[in-house]
């Protein structure tokens, strides 16, 4: 014996569908979206917060739209946020520049045992170098103009293509190629400048 679904059933199933399909979609894009973000605005918090509202802004705004097209509208939501957050920062900048910086000299201790905890990830030495490293790629792309960050970042830190890509930036496959170009030959005449000529 079988028994039909009522439309509240089937609609229920519909939306367990896309809540997981968003799920896998998020968990697939969120760490290079995180670090995208966080070399954008060289604060974890903020790129954390903009990721984040991104992705809510993915679901409120383009639910209805088909799964492939979420990567690119995702990212160009991104560097909206992003956009938006640095010209904040530029304005609260220029308003609370004359006001006192405040610093707290007491460090907090960190109640939570689980942060004591051996790390996982490389010795000292190697996050030393590896922090460096990030830190030099991320102030050269910072002197990048912003069109030749976002193509360098959507292309090698997310890996889209360039159709991707110029759907994420809002521009023609022809102005991406240009300014990815542009921004590899920058990147590599500063890290290695023999090879750049």
């Amino acid at each position: 014996m079988t028994f039909a679904l009522d439309d509240g059933d089937e609609m229920q199933q519909v939306e367990r569908a896309q809540r997981a399909a968003f799920e896998r979609f998020f968990i697939a894009v969120e760490r290079k979206a995180f670090r995208i973000a966080q070399l954008e605005l060289r604060d974890e918090d903020d790129a954390l917060d903009v990721v984040q509202d991104s992705m809510l802004q993915l679901v409120r705004a383009y639910s209805a739209r088909p799964e492939p097209e979420w990567k690119p509208l995702f990212y160009r939501i991104l560097q909206n946020r992003v956009r938006d957050l640095q010209r904040r920062r530029r304005t609260r900048g220029r308003i609370f520049a004359w006001w006192p910086a405040h610093r707290h000299d007491a460090e907090e201790s960190d109640p939570d045992p689980a942060n004591a905890a051996e790390s996982p990830l490389p010795g000292p030495h190697a996050q030393v170098e590896l922090g460096e490293s990030m830190s030099i790629l991320g102030d050269i792309l910072a002197q990048l103009p912003e069109r030749q960050r976002q193509a360098f970042l959507l292309r090698n830190f997310e890996g889209l293509d360039v159709a991707a890509t110029a759907a994420a930036m809002g521009c023609t496959e022809g102005t991406v190629k240009t300014h990815y170009s542009r921004a590899v030959h920058t990147l590599r005449a500063a890290l290695d400048p023999e090879a750049a000529t």
